[in-house]
Order: C-alpha cells, then structure tokens, then sequence
C-alpha cells in the first residue's frame, strides 16, 4: 500500500497544511540557532513539512547542527550545504533561503510556529489513515479486524502528539521524582509478581523486556497467565494477554482452574461436578469484572497488532500495565518487503520489537519463548532459545523453567511437583538464584513453596 500523495490526491484546501508557519519556523532557525533545540523539541521531524522543499532545508540545519560543537547556522552556511549535496536548486536557490529569513514576524514565537506545523502534520496523518483504511477495506485486502487493528494504531499515533518537550529528560527535571521513589522505598512504576520469592530477586519494570524460557510443556504459559492474572485481578492495572500458543476458551479455562481451584481436565472436557460449580460461582465476581484483562488471541499475531491493541486499550480509557506474548517464536514477523530472511533474523526483529514496544509504552513487557531441542535432559541456559541469539541481548531479565531432574537426566522423584525457576539475567538485581516452586498443573498455576 503506497502512501498517499497530496500533490495528486488532494488539493491545496484538502491537504492540512500552513506554508507561512513552516517559513516562519525554518527562517527563525536561521537567524538565531538558539531557537533549534525548542523547535526540534516540538517538530517530530522533517517529514513534518508539507513542502519538499521546506523538508529538505530542516534537515540540513539540523544536520549541520548536530556536527558541529559549535555550529554556524545561516544563510550562507545551509546554502552551501545544500550545494554540497546537490540540492540547493530543488529548494530554489539561496534567494529562497533569504525569503525565509524575511518571513519570519518575531524569533521569540518560534515555539509557537513550530507547533502549528506540527499540528498540521498530525491531521495529515490522520487523514492518511483513513484513507489507507478506506483502500484496504475498498480492496478486501485484509479482514475487517485486521483493517480496524492497523486503523487503530495509525490514527492513535497521529493523534498523541508527544513531543520531546513533553518529556524529562535533564537530571534536573528527573531528580525531584528521584527523591520521591526513594522516599517511597519502592519504584511506585514497578510491578511485582505472584510470587513472593521471585519478588525478593526481579522487579518487573516499565521499559523491560522479561523474557522466561522453558522447553515445550514447561510451565511458561502458566507462568505468563497466572502473572498477567495478578496484574489484573490482584493489583488491578489493565494487563493484555497476546496468545498464539491457545484460543480463548482454553485462556478461560486456564484462568478459571487457577483462580477457582478447580480441576483444569474437567473444565475442558466440560465435565465438572457439584463442588465445581460452587468453587466457579465463588470465584465468579473477580472474573466476571476483570474488564481489564485482555486475552488476544488474534491469529497471525505480529508487533503492529500488539501496538494496536495497546493503544486501543489506552483510548479506552484503560492503558496496559504489562503485556505477556505467548510464545516469541510463534509471533508472525513483519517483514517489510524484505527477502530471503532467515529464521534467525526474524526472531531478532520481533525480540527487538518487544523491547521497543517495553520502551515505547513505558510497561514490562514479558515474552515466553521455547528453548531448542538441545536442552532436552540438562540445566537449560539462556544459550537454549530457539532460531535466535539475540533474545539474550534484548532481555532485560531472562527466567528460565525447569523441572528438576536426577543425576541420570531423568525426573527427580523427590522434588516431584516442583519446577525451579532460574534467574540467569537480571541486569537490576543479582544473576543465578535458583528458586522453586510448586507446580500445580492440573490447577494451572504455579505457587510459591511456603507461606510469606
């Protein structure tokens, strides 16, 4: 799908544009440099102009900018730069250079002029986006849940308008909510999990990638649920389970085994008995309220449906706390038009997509991956991923699961219901704790080993 063009698309009425300010905005960067890092501090970036010509003179500037420790910025200077690179005529010449110098009413409103570019970029892409929706759905190109999903996230991307002018950035504007967290004791951000020896070694903060490891039937869809349950229903922050591994019913099943008590095999089979049902309606209210546990289980799951759903979640009022993707490897990769990708490559494009996505929306974001055939009968390590090395670097925390075995390789039968929970990377705690807990699987839940 190209994107549109306003040249041939829309007229000068349709397209959201306003020539004066974009003149204005680039001729203040040319009399007084001082005024560049308050203009780029609201621009989002060239692309934010509507004239070619004005996109390319903003990138030259702060091109020019940001190579020098003390740059020369005026007309002259960014005139034969644009030579340089062959593009002072597409631009109209250095007289053009000087016409933005003399449109521009006052340096001081710079901030000002700035923002009125920007907005109007933001409703050219909104209009993009729905235009992109309206050919896609014209077209039958995807389905309608697929359309509303990339519509979604376009238009709540368009719509948010961060700037960087929004965000704390120098150790002054970050050392007053410093001082609060450690007057608090606790990073008030941060979450814990359902377990009280897990908490006492990881802390799930925003901006992390939690990656838990375990080889097939090892319990990390469990440990995902039950985690993402007590974000939920415990510490009531909305959390989204994304699953490609099980279709919602058996979400629901899981999750009812775990906070009911009840026996997972009769849920699914749908055989449940007198005491069952008593345990179900006890547990009814906490589940029939849960409005802000999500469980995705879109197929074809990729990074931009994870993102549409975070921001759908957002603009309803209820922003995710965390996000559990079950499993990384069965996440489908978004190519781009690349070819002849190999399976290694994806996996680091959608392992670095998590921890953009951690990042860009300020939760943990904890992916379960598998472990490769050769962990089978030893200790696993963080080595064991499946088709990528690049899950260890990305990770800011890996947990690994494992079922204790004996010295033969073979199930220990004394730590029988045990599964040992292995902390082989935390970049914010210590490295190494091995700690057990109780496994629970015909409960779909894991537990600690005694009480707090």
């Amino acid at each position: 799908m190209t994107e549109p063009n306003w040249a041939t698309d829309f007229d000068d009425t349709t397209a959201p544009h306003n020539l004066e300010a974009e003149q204005a905005v680039l001729g203040s960067m040319l009399l007084d440099r001082r005024v560049i890092e308050t203009v780029t501090a609201v621009i989002a970036g060239a692309s934010d102009f509507y004239k070619p010509a004005h996109e390319t003179i903003y990138r030259t500037i702060t091109d020019l900018y940001a190579a020098s420790r003390d740059p020369k910025i005026d007309p002259i200077t960014v005139a034969a730069a644009l030579l340089a690179s062959g593009e002072l005529v597409k631009v109209g010449g250095q007289p053009y250079l000087h016409t933005l110098v003399a449109a521009v009413p006052s340096v001081a409103n710079a901030d000002y002029y700035a923002q009125m570019v920007r907005e109007n970029a933001q409703l050219r892409a909104v209009l993009a986006a729905t235009i992109r929706a309206t050919q896609l759905a014209r077209n039958a190109a995807s389905s309608a849940a697929e359309i509303l999903d990339t519509a979604m996230a376009e238009l709540q991307a368009a719509a948010a308008g961060v700037s960087v002018a929004d965000i704390k950035l120098s150790v002054a504007d970050r050392w007053m909510d410093f001082l609060l967290e450690l007057e608090a004791g606790a990073d008030p951000r941060a979450l814990d999990t359902p377990w009280y020896d897990i908490n006492e070694v990881v802390e799930l903060k925003p901006g992390q990638l939690v990656t838990v490891g375990a080889a097939t039937g090892g319990g990390k869809s469990l440990f995902g649920m039950n985690l993402a349950a007590h974000v939920a229903l415990t510490r009531n922050r909305p959390a989204l389970f994304a699953s490609l591994e099980m279709a919602g019913g058996e979400l629901m099943a899981r999750l009812t085994a775990a906070e009911a008590g009840v026996v997972l095999d009769r849920l699914i089979r749908r055989n449940l008995e007198d005491t069952d049902w008593e345990k179900i309606f006890k547990a009814g209210p906490r589940l029939q309220n849960a409005d802000n546990f999500i469980l995705d289980d879109s197929p074809n799951l990729t990074i931009g449906k994870i993102r549409a759903r975070l921001r759908w979640m957002a603009a309803s009022g209820k922003p995710a706390g965390i996000v559990v993707a079950d499993y990384l490897q069965l996440m489908t990769p978004e190519t781009g038009g690349k070819k002849e990708r190999t399976r290694a490559n994806e996996v680091a494009d959608i392992s670095r997509g998590l921890k953009l996505l951690a990042m860009e929306f300020e939760i943990p974001v904890v992916a379960l991956a598998q472990f490769n055939r050769g962990a089978v009968g030893r200790q696993p390590q963080v080595s064991d991923f499946k088709d990528s090395s690049s899950i260890e670097q990305d990770s800011n925390v890996i947990v690994l699961l494992h079922k204790p075995l004996d010295d033969d390789g073979r199930p220990d039968d004394e730590r029988a219901g045990e599964i040992d929970v292995i902390v082989a990377k935390n970049r914010n705690g210590a490295n190494g704790r091995i700690i057990p807990l109780i496994f629970q699987g015909h409960y779909a839940r894991l537990r600690s080993m005694g009480p707090r």
